[in-house]
């Protein structure tokens, strides 16, 4: 499965995206948003296998362009993201998604990790037509959600290990969506690292964990996408 790079618009200008499509060439829309590094091949990958389990899946590329080659940079790639830019090339996409050909349903799911999963909240907070959000271990200290906002069911991944975010942060976010009325399935993975998911990083990378995670990933979202 293989998909290509394209143009969409956002705030009056255009952002690029990796689009793949599933071989059906129908689906539910799924943003699928970056980890700290960029649009990098693992995100394309994501996006690939989301084609392959049936979803129109679009991978906008918020760095327009550039990726990190170290944590360092990463991280200051990610502090200097604008927020409010962002939320607007994740609204682009999401549109882009809800008038392409291929899309099924009147919402989108938003699936993002570390820096993206944080992202895929806040979006989710700020749009009404995202119809499930899923998060990966996220984290950015500037992208706080709107829970009062927020419409969408979400489904939160977390790692035990994960330095950035605890178990202690974890349970701190499911006091915060109790305390604004809303609900979030969380899983803690035993004995795991952040971005345990991703598979081209060999010491964090944890196959069951990522295996079993995805499954939950692809049931939740065909549940409340409609597919």
């Amino acid at each position: 499965m293989a998909g290509q790079m394209i143009e969409f618009r956002s705030n009056g200008g255009t952002a690029q995206g990796y689009l793949s499509v599933p071989e059906s060439g129908r689906g539910p829309g799924v943003v699928v948003i970056q980890e700290w590094w960029g649009l990098v091949p693992h995100i394309k990958d994501v996006a690939d296998r989301f084609a392959a389990a049936g979803f129109v899946a679009l991978a906008p590329d918020l760095y327009r362009g550039d990726v990190a080659r170290s944590p360092d940079e990463a991280g200051k790639m990610m502090m200097a993201l604008n927020i409010d830019q962002t939320e607007k090339d994740l609204r682009g996409a999401v549109d882009y998604l809800l008038n392409h050909e291929a899309t099924e349903g009147g919402r989108v799911g938003t699936v993002g990790f570390c820096m993206g999963g944080a992202l895929s909240l806040y979006a989710a907070s700020k749009n009404e037509k995202v119809g499930a959000c899923v998060v990966f271990y996220g984290i950015h200290p500037k992208a706080q959600p709107d829970l009062d906002a927020l419409r969408a069911p979400v489904l939160g991944i977390f790692a035990e290990k994960d330095t950035f975010v605890s178990p202690a942060v974890v349970r701190e976010l499911e006091g915060k969506f109790a305390a604004a009325g809303k609900s979030i399935e969380a899983h803690t993975y035993p004995d795991t690292d952040h971005a345990f998911f991703n598979d081209t990083r060999p010491e964090v990378h944890d196959a069951e964990a990522s295996a079993d995670a995805w499954r939950r990933t692809v049931e939740f979202l065909r549940k409340n996408l409609g597919q």
